[in-house]
């Protein structure tokens, strides 16, 4: 069983699938109908009309209804577009089990119902009449069915029969109707009278009501249930009956046209059976019971094939989707969606354009050059595949072939591997000649988990189901070797891309594992994974998992992600000879859609199904592929869309260009896609609507286009001031000002357009605006253009006109005008006012007192701000295309063949002389000063980131050049520093500290940011300097940049950081310099600050990033064994615990010096606590570094050599050790006990810490203080 959907609800008692849509309709105990999209899982809709248990639900074939039957003795009949109930039937005296609509919807408006009244009861849903009433049975009616294609009923009843009734009467009496009506017919007109709708409308007499009508009769009474009979259904296709009852049995009966006959009982289920039906597309009866179960039984063998128990619910009833391979189930808390088996079939792609699948039982062959040369096609079968074992003689319940592999290494004869998940998992391979169709070698078969792949020319690889080792086997199916997995979760294995290479899944991961090495070359996270699809030359593959893909390439390095909403089918690359998309494009399909992605992450949606395919290649527009029934087929597709992105992000622009002019791009999708990639001067090319075309201009600095889109947008649209608003702020900002002084005119934004002839210096159109302000009666418009005029006559009449006399009188008088001022005054004096004490207010105090304003003088007077001319782009203009892809063409060439290729010297690791040398060389391995080094060696005596006309007459319109652009503005440095990096030490200089801790948190999980307090700050201010300004001017902050050497700033720039590596080889040589010297809270202290630091360290280079990498795992080492040396000296009183210890101690990867240092204290902790295996182990250890060869180091050699033939001797630990030397493991840095391989641990996201205790997870970690352990991170970022 594959459990596609499942869901919580009360007692489900009537179920019913959507005929097309996705939905499936469920009545509940409670009273509730609930509509459910099984394909995504959610409540589409709930009805709650009904009292009490609904246990009948049916949908209408072609419209939108749904009926439905409940306790309350109603049948109501909705609409679920609407969403409320369209009418009630009432007739029925009881309970109504089941409802259904007639299987021929367009020519029968009819709805049958059974009740507990003993009846069932024929509807016309369309006139809302009762149509007939079928007595006979004297027990409740639980089910009744129409006949998918014949005029019959069948019904079951707790009476213990099963009836058959013939409705050929009633069909021929309403066909007939239009010609002639009688007593009962001529009633049914009543049902559209408004006042009796939703009732019974007297159309039956009472004696029709009570015993029935002869339009229905009876025509068999099944018996040879023992007790009441539940349920009985039709075969679709075949004169076959099936019931079941509370006798816990499931009858098979056969019809004739005379009679019908009980063929075979099928037995097993433990209580009582509540629902049967029979499989709509395999030979099989399905049957549910209170017993807990599901039951699948073989009609052809009569035996039960399969059971699916559920604990504690018991099941109430069945339903089959019309079209689809799904059932339903309905228990007592809920309902599940199902099938038996997959229905994807068996396939993979051969050599020459060969497709090789499974049907059935045969194994076919089809050639895909000849559909594509314009033939038919042909299926050539290879040969008959055998089954074992007793289930998979039936078809329809997962017998059937699973995985199919085609031996790609071998060019001289087919190899094919089947394999099947029966009886736990099994293989069969099968040999056969390339070019003799009849020889075929006789299947050789195996035990497998999961599907097996061929990893050479006469090697395939299988997967032990019950050790999970990969075993490797000869064409013969004989075993050559057996390899234990790298990891022991392995559940399936695929083909790995070349030969001797394995791809296992494993815990959601993908490893890519060689065979012949045993090594793990890489893995990748792949949630679900389904299956993988390589491409035909190998260079990429993608990784089908359930809800998304992941692109890769050879080596398994991921490329991109793509996720969907739902179920991915299948996928397919692109392996078109011609076009360049070979290799790029991969197509895949969902449950209704074909889509495509790229190495680029560009995703999109090809076309709509109307039934899932599954994709086996992709040749130019044509997708070939095999249906569900595991037919081949072609679909066209188009690609144009994906070819299209492909050639911009491999900036095949002559392509582009040619697209643009030749394909039918368009449609908002595209557009915004071209915008978001930085081309909008593309879309320009083929978008035509004004508004899309003047946002593209202004998107990519195109004034001339923008003015023209203008011109169409603007004219008598109420929109129009908008558009020339925006035009006018891009042209101010390139400089054009010429266009700026178009848009204010258009928009009639008369103070800016007067600001703007000021600051150029064009008085002869100030002048002119203020004729405008006075025809415009503007008094403040006047007034602005006589000041940036400097003409005070103008202003003092301005003043006086609109009645600011006393604001006349003192600007006459401070600018000399004094017959203007007598004339004022004589004014102000005779409407009663006076003029006195008015020059008092004016402060006289500043020497420029009583100074004419005059307007400023342009310095420049041109025609636009200066540009440089730039020449255009090849996606500006369709000519220069084809030769700018020439040019770059030879250019490459050119510097690949100046460079010399790929040097592999670029990948070399670090130079001689790098920081971590500098460190080993700086240290003192003398033996002068122990400090903590005590080993307890005492040994006794032998060891030891547009103006109208009339007002703008005299304004000429001015055009902007062409063939000029501004270079763009630039941006503050901070703002560049954080959209150019996603090291959290540049946004910490740029000052988005709260973005750089979101970074530090996502990267390497810190949850302690006071830790990290001093080293921000620190990273904050060396990013800038403070600069003297003028004296009484602030100081100024300039920004330190890291990139400046070698041009100009701009938006490339970073920032210079005040860690750098030298800091951190310090901090390792003070480390090491405290350790040697045993004093380990000062070298804790060293190595802690380390790796403080280290998250705020920006690399240069590879080498540079490696090298952090590396001291980092040092810090976590030296950290450890300072906490494991703590650790001993607390515990001294427990010989076995301190013992342990120090033998840990010795694991933790230290320099060889201070190894040396660990195994003499160990070895002498051992010896003394009598643990002579563990001492002559550190003993043997001690003896065989490098450096016991030494002078210096003459008097340790020989106690150990002591310590060894001493220990020999004895040869017994006083104590139980939790140590064992012979198998690898790794340190508990919190319990200090050893993890060995394979037990469950959780890692530290920075410092790779581990902790075998499940209480560490999410804890902050106690080797470098700040980072969570258990979190899956990126990890640390060291480059910028």
């Amino acid at each position: 069983m594959l459990t596609k959907f499942e869901s919580k609800s009360a007692r489900v008692k009537g179920l019913a699938f959507h005929p097309v849509r996705p939905w499936v309709c469920a009545s509940l105990h409670n009273g509730v109908i609930q509509l459910w999209d099984y394909r995504v899982g959610t409540v589409i809709d709930r009805f709650e009309e009904h009292d009490g248990p609904v246990r009948g639900v049916d949908f209408h074939l072609s419209q939108p209804l749904i009926v439905t039957g409940g306790d309350d003795y109603k049948i109501k009949v909705w609409d679920y577009k609407l969403r409320r109930c369209l009418f009630t039937l009432l007739g029925h005296l009881d309970y109504i089990r089941t409802v259904q609509f007639h299987p021929n919807a367009a020519q029968f408006s009819w709805i049958l119902s059974a009740s507990d009244d003993q009846t069932l009861r024929l509807w016309d849903f369309e006139k809302r009449t009762c149509l007939s009433v079928l007595t006979g049975h004297n027990h409740y009616v639980m089910s009744a069915a129409f006949h998918p294609t014949e005029d019959l009923i069948v019904s079951a009843s707790l009476d213990q029969t099963v009836r058959v009734w013939d409705t050929t009467g009633l069909r021929k009496k309403q066909s007939g109707e239009g010609e002639s009506q009688n007593f009962d017919s001529v009633s049914f007109g009543l049902g559209n009278d408004p006042s009796r709708q939703g009732q019974n409308p007297g159309g039956l007499n009472v004696q029709a009501e009570l015993f029935g009508t002869n339009d229905v009769v009876v025509k068999y009474v099944l018996e040879g249930h023992d007790r009441g009979v539940n349920w009985a259904a039709f075969h679709p296709t075949l004169p076959l009956i099936a019931s079941a009852a509370d006798d816990r049995q499931v009858k098979l009966w056969r019809m004739s046209e005379t009679k019908a006959w009980e063929v075979d009982t099928l037995r097993g289920h433990a209580n009582n059976v509540s629902c049967c039906l029979f499989h709509p597309k395999q030979d099989l009866v399905v049957s549910d019971s209170e017993d807990r179960s599901i039951r699948v039984w073989d009609v052809s063998k009569r035996v039960g094939v399969q059971t699916f128990r559920r604990e504690g619910d018991r099941f109430w009833i069945l339903a089959a989707h019309r079209n689809q391979n799904l059932l339903a189930a309905g228990h007592d808390s809920g309902m599940i969606v199902f099938k038996l088996e997959r229905e994807r079939p068996a396939s993979a792609v051969g050599t020459g354009n060969k497709l090789f699948y499974v049907r059935g039982r045969e194994l076919f062959c089809h050639d895909f050059s000849k559909v594509y040369s314009g033939s038919t096609g042909m299926d050539v079968p290879v040969t008959s595949l055998r089954r074992v074992g007793q289930q998979a003689q039936t078809d329809g319940i997962g017998s059937a072939p699973r995985f199919l592999s085609y031996n790609q290494h071998n060019p001289t004869e087919g190899n094919v591997l089947v394999c099947s998940e029966v009886d736990g998992g099994c293989y069969e391979l099968v040999t056969f000649s390339l070019t003799n169709s009849g020889s075929v070698t006789d299947g050789k078969r195996g035990s497998c988990m999961g599907p097996a792949c061929f990893i050479g020319r006469n090697r395939f690889a299988v997967l032990d189901r019950s050790t999970r080792q990969i075993v490797i086997k000869n064409l013969n199916n004989e075993t050559t070797k057996r390899i234990q997995p790298p990891i022991p979760t392995v559940d399936g294995i695929y083909d790995g891309g070349a030969s001797g290479r394995l791809i296992l899944r494993a815990d959601d991961r993908a490893i890519l594992f060689e065979v012949q090495s045993r090594r793990v070359l890489n893995e990748i996270t792949a949630p679900k994974m389904k299956n993988i699809v390589w491409s035909p030359d190998g260079s990429k593959v993608a990784i089908l998992c359930k809800f998304g893909v992941i692109l890769a390439d050879k080596q398994l390095q991921q490329l991109c992600c793509v996720t969907d909403t739902v179920r991915i089918k299948s996928g397919a690359w692109d392996a078109s000879p011609t076009g360049g998309t070979a290799n790029e494009i991969f197509v895949y399909t969902t449950l209704h859609h074909v889509k495509y992605c790229l190495a680029t992450g560009d995703t999109g949606t090809i076309r709509t199904l109307d039934n899932p395919i599954y994709a086996q290649m992709v040749m130019k527009d044509s997708l070939f592929c095999l249906d569900r029934e595991a037919r081949p087929k072609i679909v066209s597709i188009d690609t144009t869309e994906a070819k299209f992105k492909l050639a911009l992000a491999t900036k095949k622009y002559g392509q582009v260009m040619h697209m643009v002019k030749h394909s039918r791009l368009c449609g908002r999708a595209i557009v915004g896609y071209l915008q978001s990639k930085g081309f909008p001067e593309v879309a320009l090319h083929f978008v035509r609507e004004p508004k899309t075309r003047f946002r593209l201009a202004l998107a990519c600095g195109n004034i001339d286009a923008a003015i023209e889109c203008a011109l169409q947008l603007g004219e008598g649209n109420d929109g129009g001031r908008e558009i020339w608003g925006q035009l006018g702020g891009e042209a101010l900002r390139q400089g054009n000002y010429q266009v700026v002084e178009m848009s204010y005119q258009k928009t009639k934004d008369f103070d800016r357009l007067s600001f703007l002839y000021l600051i150029t210096g064009d008085s002869e159109k100030l002048q002119k605006m203020l004729k405008i302000s006075q025809m415009r009666g503007d008094i403040m418009g006047r007034y602005h253009n006589a000041l940036f005029l400097g003409d005070a006559a103008e202003r003092v009449k301005v003043l006086e006109e609109s009645g600011n006399l006393p604001l006349a009188f003192i600007s006459a008088k401070m600018h000399g005008l004094e017959e203007d001022a007598e004339r004022i005054q004589i004014a102000i004096e005779t409407n009663g006012g006076s003029v006195e004490g008015l020059l008092e207010k004016v402060d006289s105090s500043n020497k420029k007192a009583g100074c004419l304003l005059q307007p400023p003088t342009a310095i420049i007077k041109e025609s636009n701000w200066p540009t440089r001319d730039v020449q255009k782009t090849t996606l500006e203009d369709y000519e220069g295309a084809d030769d700018y892809v020439d040019e770059e063409e030879i250019q490459n060439n050119a510097e690949m063949n100046q460079d010399g290729g790929w040097d592999d010297g670029a990948f070399d690791d670090a130079p001689q002389g790098s920081g971590l040398d500098a460190a080993m060389d700086d240290l003192d391995l003398g033996d002068d000063d122990l400090g903590d080094w005590d080993d307890d060696l005492d040994l006794g005596d032998d060891m030891a980131d547009e103006p109208e006309v009339d007002e703008m007459a005299g304004l000429s319109d001015m055009g902007g050049d062409s063939g000029f652009s501004l270079p763009d503005a630039g941006r503050p440095p901070a703002a560049c520093w954080s959209t150019n990096s996603s090291h959290a030490a540049v946004h910490i200089a740029a000052g988005g500290t709260a973005k750089a801790m979101q970074l530090l948190n996502r990267q390497i999980a810190v949850s302690d940011f006071e830790v990290l307090k001093n080293a921000m700050i620190g990273s904050y201010l060396g990013s800038m300097m403070s600069v003297p300004g003028v004296p009484g001017s602030p100081a100024m902050s300039i920004p330190l940049l890291a990139n400046d050497a070698s041009g100009h700033p701009g938006s490339e720039s970073l920032p210079r950081t005040s860690l750098k590596m030298k800091h951190l080889v310090n901090g390792i040589r003070t480390g090491y310099r405290f350790f040697q010297g045993g004093k380990f809270n000062d070298a804790k202290a060293a190595f802690t600050s380390v790796l403080i630091d280290i998250p705020l360290v920006v690399t240069d280079n590879r080498s540079e990033a490696n090298e952090v990498k590396e001291m980092l795992e040092i810090c976590r080492e030296y950290i450890t064994a300072i906490r494991i040396k703590g650790a001993i000296s607390e515990n001294m009183k427990n010989p076995a615990r301190c013992t342990e210890l120090s033998a840990y101690f010795t694991h933790c990867n230290l320099q060889p010096a201070h190894l040396l240092l660990a195994l003499r204290s160990a070895m002498g902790t051992a010896f003394k606590f009598k643990n002579f295996i563990s001492a002559a182990s550190f003993a043997r250890r001690l003896l065989e570094l490098p450096d016991m060869s030494s002078e210096r180091n003459a008097d340790l050699r020989v106690k150990a050599t002591k310590v060894l033939q001493k220990s020999e001797q004895m040869a017994r630990n006083e104590h139980e050790l939790n140590y064992d030397e012979s198998q690898s493991f790794k340190i508990d840095c919190k319990d200090f006990v050893p993890i060995y391989a394979g037990s469950s641990s959780a890692k530290c996201s920075f410092c790779g810490s581990e902790y075998g205790d499940e209480s560490m997870k999410n804890q902050v970690c106690l080797s470098c203080t700040f980072c969570t352990v258990g979190v899956n991170t990126i990890g640390l970022v060291t480059g910028s």
